[in-house]
Formats: C-alpha cells, structure tokens, sequence
C-alpha cells in the first residue's frame, strides 16, 4: 500500500544545510523551495529556528510563500523551540529526541521517563496550535526496542499526526528497518515517517525497505546531502520506485530532477558523480558493442530506466575499441550519411585499430564516416 501511496519530506533546506559545504542564502534557499515545489515534493523541511536568528527568518520566509508542498520545521522536543516553530507560520512541526544510551548520556542527559514527560507537554501544545506533529527517535536503530515502544505508543495516543524512525548514524540494513517498521506499524495506528542516513551505503534499500513495511513519509534531500555521508537522496528514491513501477512515481515531475540536482551540486560545490540515479553524465549511455545492438534494438534490454521519462536521452558511445558496428551504423545515420553494411564494418574495424593504441574522439570516428561516404 505504502509503495502506491506516500509522500516525501525533502530536507534539503534541514538535512542539507548540515552538509559541509552548504551556506543557502535567503534567496537561495527560496529558489530551492520552489524548485522542489515544482518537482511535486509533498513537504519541504526547514532548519529549526532556534539555530540562528536568520534561519528563523528563513524559515518563516519559506513557510509563507504560498508553497503546494507543506512546510515543515524541525525541532528539539522542548516548549520553547515549539512555540518558536509555531510562530514561523509552518504547516508542520518535526519534534526529534534521542532515544539511545549514548545520546541520552552524551547528548541530551534524559531518561527516558523524563523524554515522556516532555512528550506530554510540547505534544498536545502543538497539537493546540493547529499543526501538524510528528514525533521521531533520534538513533532509533541503536535504541532499546523497549523504550522505543512505549515513547511511541504514548505519542500515537497523545495524537501525533505521525512518528518518525531515524537511522541517524545509517548502522541499519534492510531486513532491520523492514522488521522494525512492521513492528511499529502493528502497535499503532498513525503514519510512519523514515529518516535513513547513508553512512554504509544502504539508505536507499532502507527506505525502500520502509515503504514496503508500510511507513508513509520518506525523507530526502537533493543529492543525498547532509550531515557525513547524508540520507536518502531524492534521485536515488523515486529511481528505485521508478524501477518497480513506474506508475508510483508519475505523480512527480521527473524531468525537473535535472535543475535540482545541478542548481544544489552548484550551490554546494560539488560535481554530480559521474553514476548518479537518473542525472551522472554517464547514466544512459552504453558502450560495450553487444549492449549498444540491443540497446538500439529495445532500450529496455539494458535500461530499466526510461531516460524520456525524466527529460533526459541516451548516449551510444563509439569511439572506442570496444564498439560494435550497429553502434557505428546507427551513427552514420545519426549524420544522415547512407553507407553500406560492408562499408559501416569497415570504418568500425577502423575505429578499433585506432583506439587500441590511443583514445578517441567522436569527431575522429564521424571524420572517418563522411570520408567513407565520400570514397564511395
């Protein structure tokens, strides 16, 4: 059900705001906001007022601009950072405490009585105020089972709207989340949000493992930014439901995924690694001369992503040792030179003979065509 029906909380202007090259100005982050509007994102996290007097402005900034997506905030779960919140004209509120031993002895110092008793008030102040709550675990994945129960039970009773599990520091696997989520999901009756960082690679299987045990509410952030290695990058996602079905993620503007990636790679500095979901320079491009044949046969042989889908095209490569002669041919025709099979084979073992000894450029190989053409 979950995989038909959910909705993603990017955090780009939260979670990524902690990456380490990441400084948005007001300007910026409103650009990013309405990039991420325009996508079809359901929710746009904020960072939390408390963090600086311009993050509060920015907040209530973007929460005011008239957004489809509802605008959240992200908060400790403390009185004062709620109505501080409240008071910036978001939709939502994202109360977080950790629950683990080691943030409740090296963080925050509370038990996790006290954490209850907290709950108990920011909660129903929140809910008093006409907003959306959400109650999350920090280090969800290093807690008791025990005590993650009986805080979540007490929220979903005091009416969050739903709870969040945080693999904050991205320890867990799959099957761990997928358990974890399906446990949860049985106990209470509320929607369930996951915040999966990617510190060994698998944020993307866990949040995916999470939709399938039922939770509602992914969180993403373009590129995958964030504090360490980051979360769930948004790309990473809707490529992974995409290659379930495609039909679960239409609901989003897919060809809008290339402005956002490079608009944030440029506002962070960084380059787009080159094997990045949908949008790495090299995603749709084949080589090898038995991938290209089919390829330019079916796409579908070697491309489970459809490159039209997201705005985007394919790349046959061929200046290479390793092209086949469709490959070349379909070149030929990509110029509009009409040359026979045998010679097509020839100017291909040309290629080949050329490019074992150095590289290749794709204006060799189509000098070599139109010299074809013109020899015949």
């Amino acid at each position: 059900m979950s995989l038909c029906q959910f909705s993603i909380i990017d955090s780009t202007l939260r979670e990524g705001e902690q990456f380490v090259n990441a400084f948005f100005s007001t300007e910026e982050k409103i650009e990013i906001a309405g990039l991420l509007d325009s996508f079809g994102v359901e929710y746009i996290e904020l960072t939390s007022p408390m963090a600086s007097t311009q993050s509060e402005r920015d907040c209530s900034i973007v929460a005011n601009l008239g957004l489809k997506a509802k605008t959240l905030t992200h908060v400790r779960c403390h009185p004062d950072d709620a109505r501080r919140a409240v008071a910036t004209g978001v939709d939502g509120v994202d109360v977080v405490i950790g629950t683990s031993s080691q943030l409740r002895k090296f963080s925050h110092g509370k038990s996790i009585n006290q954490i209850l008793d907290l709950a108990e008030e920011v909660i129903p102040y929140l809910k008093s105020q006409g907003v959306e709550v959400r109650f999350s675990t920090e280090d969800t994945l290093r807690s008791e089972p025990e005590d993650l129960f009986r805080v979540y039970e007490l929220v979903a009773g005091l009416g969050v709207n739903r709870v969040g599990i945080a693999d904050t520091v991205g320890v867990g696997t799959p099957v761990q989340i997928y358990r974890l989520v399906k446990a949860l999901h049985e106990r209470i009756s509320v929607d369930i949000e996951f915040h999966g960082h990617n510190d060994s690679g698998c944020a993307i299987a866990n949040a995916y493992a999470a939709l399938e045990a039922g939770a509602t509410h992914i969180d993403t952030s373009v590129l995958g930014i964030g504090e360490r290695n980051g979360i769930t990058p948004l790309g990473g996602l809707i490529a992974r439901l995409y290659a379930t079905n495609p039909e679960y993620v239409l609901k989003y503007h897919l060809s809008g995924l290339f402005d956002l990636d490079n608009r944030v790679a440029a506002l962070v500095g960084v380059d787009i690694p080159f094997n990045n979901y949908i949008t790495g320079f090299s995603a749709f491009t084949h080589k090898a001369g038995i991938h290209a044949k089919a390829v330019l046969n079916d796409p579908s042989t070697y491309e489970i992503l459809n490159p039209e889908d997201f705005g985007l095209t394919r790349y046959v490569h061929v200046a290479h040792r390793l092209t086949g002669w469709h490959a070349v041919r379909n070149r030929a025709e990509q110029l509009g030179l009409v040359l026979s099979e045998s010679q097509v084979k020839d100017v291909t073992a040309q290629i080949k003979n050329m490019s074992d000894s150095r590289p290749l450029t794709l204006d060799e190989v189509d000098r070599l065509l139109y010299e074809m053409r013109r020899a015949a």
